[in-house]
């Protein structure tokens, strides 16, 4: 499998795990502020996937950018 390739993979499955751990974070915060209301449950888990969309796609898309373009920390050619 070329480089190019497993890097994509890579970047894709950080992408979710840590979508998970930063949602699962999003979901508790929301739950707790609006613990007091009945449909806290369904609010925050609304929250949570909405942030979860919106921000797995922008990462995806900021670590190809670094991939491509980003020459921080990398040796020279």
């Amino acid at each position: 499998m070329r480089n190019t390739k497993k890097s994509r993979i890579r970047h894709l499955f950080k992408a979710f795990t840590w979508r998970f751990i930063a949602s699962c974070t999003t979901f508790l915060l929301a739950w707790f502020f609006f613990k007091d209301d009945e449909q806290a449950v369904q609010k925050a888990t609304s929250i949570a996937v909405a942030e979860s969309i919106v921000k797995m796609a922008l990462y995806y898309f900021h670590e190809r950018v670094w991939f491509r373009y980003g020459r921080l920390g990398r040796e020279a050619k």
